[in-house]
């Protein structure tokens, strides 16, 4: 793979990540663009104690353009767009209405004796998976996959070394009913400058275990389990198992983990790195065959943060969607979002077996 950086025009960096050695990226970015903003503020509620960002900004980023206006497709003569090469393979550039940056300008005050404010330092970064704006991540072939996999190991490791960060999240967002305000497939890139709850719930719980235990990690032992029973595994490989929890909160959830206890994406060998794309190419392309339609899903990278607890995580993504049938979607509705109490329509066994069949 040739890693290759360049400065756009406003001064954010764009890496382009080639599977040719001979691949030359010397276009340069032609745009009159407006400086970037500065960062967002971050809010602490004490009530939740957790942080909020406030990007005031991000209400005028691009909202589903039609396809000749995508900026995510390559430059084409007169037709500048965000990636000034006529073609790439994969490309990661940062963010242009980013809810996180290093663009910090005055210091923000409290905002009330008990919540403070911070800036939103950190940084957002778009990841797009192919050139070809009709494509998705499961029509991908397995080496783009580890051309992916590969792109995300190096911006864990770059991100991870920024002042002031402590946990990277990679994650894609697919559908129009999941959110997503561009088309062309694309993933994200999320560097905090905290430990996001989520994870801080998962390592509280995974730091109970180990005491309890004298040392074991708990999700490795619940994979060893579920792999033991088998009842919700939908597929697996040397390196690999894909399963849906049995406590899932979604739908249709899965979880696709290495069998070896790892921190970070950058942490997996070669052979985990190739044996991932062929096995989650298949479980994408199961979701889309359960109703017969591209499946909205949301597709998340749970790393270890980058300064406290790694021994306590293992790598995992979680794949879920909010559809339950073909013509209904689950909504976070009062007990879900009001109390954090998720409410399932589906069995996770039947899940599984939905998608072993599918």
């Amino acid at each position: 793979m040739k890693r290759t950086a360049i400065d756009l025009a406003d001064g954010r960096e764009l890496i382009y990540f080639d599977e040719r050695d001979d691949a030359v990226r010397d276009q340069p970015d032609r745009r009159d663009l407006p400086p970037p903003p500065p960062a967002s503020q971050l809010r602490y509620d004490p009530l939740t104690d957790e942080w909020v960002a406030v990007a005031v900004h991000r209400q005028t980023r691009i909202f589903l353009p039609p396809a000749s206006e995508c900026p995510l497709d390559p430059s084409e003569g007169d037709r500048l767009t965000e990636i000034p090469a006529p073609d790439y393979d994969v490309v990661v550039f940062e963010n242009r209405f980013p809810s996180l940056s290093g663009r910090v300008a005055d210091e923000p005050g409290e905002i009330t004796p008990f919540t403070p404010a911070r800036p939103g330092l950190g940084r957002c970064e778009v990841v797009c998976f192919t050139s070809d704006h009709n494509a998705s991540f499961a029509s991908l072939p397995p080496r783009r996959v580890r051309t992916v996999l590969d792109a995300l190991a190096d911006r864990t490791e770059v991100l991870g070394e920024l002042p002031g960060v402590e946990q990277v999240f990679c994650f894609e967002n697919r559908g129009v009913e999941i959110g997503v305000t561009l088309h062309h497939p694309h993933g994200q890139i999320y560097a905090y400058p905290f430990v996001t709850p989520r994870t801080r719930a998962l390592l509280g719980a995974a730091r109970r275990h180990a005491e309890r235990t004298g040392g074991g990690n708990l999700y490795a032992d619940v994979l060893a389990a579920e792999r033991a029973t088998g009842d919700r595994v939908v597929a697996e490989n040397e390196h690999w198992t894909a399963f849906v929890p049995a406590a899932a909160r979604w739908p249709f959830e899965v979880h696709v983990a290495p069998h070896r206890v790892v921190p970070d994406i950058p942490a997996l060998s070669d052979s985990e790195r190739d044996a991932f794309g062929p096995l989650y190419l298949d479980l994408l392309r199961r979701f889309d065959g359960l109703f017969d339609m591209p499946m909205p899903y949301i597709s998340a990278w749970h790393q270890a943060p980058v300064r406290i607890d790694r021994e306590l995580g293992h790598l995992h993504l979680q794949l879920f969607s909010i559809r339950r049938a073909t013509d209904k979607l689950k909504y976070l509705a009062g007990s879900e979002s009001g109390m954090g109490v998720f409410i399932n329509d589906i069995a996770p066994e039947r899940a599984a077996e939905l998608l072993r069949a599918a």
